[in-house]
C-alpha cells in the first residue's frame, strides 16, 4: 500500500516493518563485526607460518582470508549506507548499497583468484622448497575451523534477515575452507616426497575460487537485474486472489537489497467503491505478508471491470 511520510514523500516501507529492520541491520553488523575478527586472527596465524614455511597454498589461503577482512568493511560500508531514508531525488531509498558491496564481495573472490593462479604457476615452475610442515597443516587446519564457523555465522544470519550480501559473504568464508583443506593436502603430499604437490594444490584452490566466484556474481548480478525466485511471485500472487472480491490480479515483484516489493494490481468488479477498493488492498497486503514472510512492501493498484469485462 501507498505510505505517506510526514513530508508527503512516498516511503515504499511499511513503519510497522520499522523496528524489524533495525534489528536485522544490528544482528548484520554484529555478524560482520565478528566474522572480522575470526578471519583476521586465522588469516594472520597462516600468514605467518607461510612464510616460515614457504608454502603458496598456504600463502594464498592466508591472503584470501586477510582479504576478507577488507571484504567484511565493504559490507559494512553497505549496510550503513543503505540505512538511510528515503528521499525526493531516491524515492525508493538506498537498499541498493547493500547489493553494491555484494559487487564488492564478487571482486574481491576473483581478485584472489587470480592471485592464487599466479603464485601457484609460480611455485610449479620454479621448484621453490617447502618446510615445517608440521607447523603448516596445524595452522591449515586453523583455517578449515575459523572459515567454517565464521562461514556458518554468516550464512544463518544472512538467510534470517534476507540478506543477498551477507549469504554471499559466507560462501566466501565457505570457500575459504574448502582453500585452507586444499593448502593442507598439498602440504601433507609435499611432506610425503610429491615436491610438486604444494603447487598443485594452489592450482586446485584456484580453480574452486574461479567456480564460487561465477555462482556468488550470478546471485548478486541477478538481484540487481530484479531477479526474482517465481515461486515468490506464484505465492503472492495465490495469497491476493484468495481475497473475495478480487477477480484478476498482476503481479511483479523486485528485491531491493534485503526489501522484497510486491508491484499488484488487483482487477474489481465494476460497483466496487473507492473505499471498498481500498479495503481489498489492505486485505490483500495482509494475505500477501502472511504468504511471502520476506515482503517489505505491498503496492495495490486496483483495476475496476467493466460490464463489458
Amino acid at each position: 500500500m501507498h505510505k505517506l511520510g510526514e513530508s508527503n514523500s512516498w516511503n515504499p516501507f511499511p513503519p510497522t516493518e520499522a523496528t524489524e529492520d533495525a534489528e536485522h541491520r544490528v544482528a548484520a553488523n554484529r555478524a560482520i563485526g565478528i566474522s572480522a575478527i575470526g578471519l583476521a586472527i586465522t588469516g594472520a596465524v597462516e600468514l605467518t607460518v607461510a612464510v616460515l614455511s614457504g608454502s603458496v597454498g598456504l600463502l594464498g589461503d592466508a591472503l584470501h582470508n586477510l582479504s576478507d577482512v577488507s571484504t567484511s568493511l565493504v559490507v559494512f560500508i553497505g549496510f550503513r549506507f543503505s540505512r538511510r531514508a528515503a528521499t525526493p531525488d531516491h524515492t525508493y531509498g538506498f537498499d541498493r548499497a547493500e547489493d553494491l558491496a555484494g559487487v564488492g564481495v564478487s571482486f574481491a573472490i576473483w581478485a584472489s583468484a587470480v592471485f592464487a593462479g599466479i603464485v601457484s604457476v609460480h611455485k610449479l615452475t620454479e621448484h621453490g622448497r617447502t618446510s615445517h610442515f608440521a607447523i603448516g597443516m596445524i595452522a591449515a587446519g586453523v583455517g578449515i575451523v575459523g572459515n567454517q564457523v565464521v562461514a556458518r555465522y554468516k550464512g544463518k544470519v544472512g538467510k534470517r534477515i534476507h540478506s543477498m550480501t551477507l549469504m554471499a559473504d559466507a560462501k566466501h568464508s565457505w570457500l575459504d575452507a574448502i582453500s585452507s583443506a586444499g593448502a593442507l593436502g598439498g602440504l601433507a603430499a609435499t611432506a610425503a616426497g610429491v615436491h610438486w604437490a604444494d603447487g598443485l594444490a594452489g592450482l586446485f584452490i584456484t580453480a574452486f575460487i574461479v567456480h564460487v566466484g561465477w555462482e556468488v556474481t550470478s546471485e548478486v548480478v541477478g538481484h540487481l537485474m530484479d531477479g526474482v525466485d517465481p515461486e515468490l511471485v506464484l505465492h503472492a500472487e495465490t495469497a491476493a486472489l484468495d481475497v473475495a472480491g478480487i477477480e484478476h490480479v498482476h503481479v511483479r515483484a523486485r528485491w531491493s537489497g534485503r526489501a522484497l516489493l510486491f508491484d499488484i494490481e488487483g482487477f474489481i468488479p465494476a460497483t466496487s467503491t473507492l473505499d471498498y477498493a481500498e479495503a481489498l488492498g489492505r486485505r490483500v497486503e495482509r494475505a500477501v505478508v502472511a504468504a511471502v514472510p520476506e515482503t517489505r512492501a505491498v503496492l495495490w493498484s486496483p483495476h475496476v471491470l467493466s460490464a463489458e469485462q
